[in-house]
């Protein structure tokens, strides 16, 4: 086969995984679109149960009590779809990568699911309630705290993809070390900037409160030396590997 043949392959093979993506979201999304209030409901639960007496939320856009749900069930059958999604990209790398090569990306793909979805809830169970106790309390006097459920739902997104990207950290970190890009001991010694970085990333993505900001910076910290750790055991692993390798290769 051709070089040419072989890469219009890849392509249709690429078009039916992307078809399949796609095909997986959308049919989460007429699946939960008869829930769709429901649903809005239960993400508005952090930011309700702290209103105060007399107040509620409101939709300031005509369309808004439509749009906002349906924008919501789309972004949680993303969410939802994510495994899946993945599983498509892993099947169209996979046939290109070496097996020990596979060994290693199988788990870290594992993890990567699991982090982002730990992160996700993170948010949700955490940090929601946290945020949204300490927003009426510092409201200045005269002023009436009824959010709009347009703009609370792009904080919800923001903060689930912001959460779900950062515990991806120990991840990022074992990738580094294993792609020879940086060693465990060089990261040790960088641990100052990476606290200062972590900080600013969480200043970057969070709303602007010194609460939601250090609720993400720590973890990611905790996760980065997480990483670390992670990384030297599977740097001594692979040591230990190549002498056994070669003395197979010579019997």
């Amino acid at each position: 086969m051709s070089d040419q043949q072989t890469f219009v392959s890849h392509l249709i093979e690429l078009r039916g995984r992307l078809v399949k993506s796609v095909a997986a979201i959308l049919v989460l999304v007429l699946v939960q679109l008869p829930f769709a209030g429901k649903i809005y409901s239960i993400m508005a639960r952090p930011v309700m149960a702290y209103l105060p007496e007399n107040s509620s939320m409101i939709a300031t856009g005509v369309l808004s009590p439509f749009l906002t749900p349906l924008k919501m069930v789309f972004i949680l059958a993303l969410i939802i779809s994510m495994p899946f999604i993945l599983y498509q990209i892993w099947s169209f790398i996979a046939p290109g990568l070496y097996k020990h090569e596979k060994r290693i990306a199988r788990p870290l793909l594992f993890s990567s699911i699991f982090l982002f979805y730990l992160g996700c809830l993170f948010a949700y169970f955490v940090i929601f309630p946290i945020l949204f106790q300490f927003i009426p309390a510092i409201l200045p006097s005269g002023i009436n705290y009824m959010p709009d459920i347009n703009s609370y739902l792009d904080i919800v997104v923001r903060l689930f993809f912001a959460f779900g990207l950062a515990f991806e950290m120990p991840i990022a970190v074992i990738l580094m070390i294993l792609m020879g890009v940086t060693t465990p001991e060089k990261l040790a010694n960088s641990r100052p900037y990476v606290v200062i970085g972590v900080f600013v990333v969480g200043m970057v993505l969070t709303p602007p409160d010194m609460i939601s900001q250090t609720l993400m910076a720590i973890p990611m910290w905790l996760l980065f030396e997480i990483g670390i750790i992670m990384g030297r055991i599977l740097k001594r692993r692979r040591k230990t590997e190549k002498p056994k390798k070669n003395q197979s290769s010579k019997t």
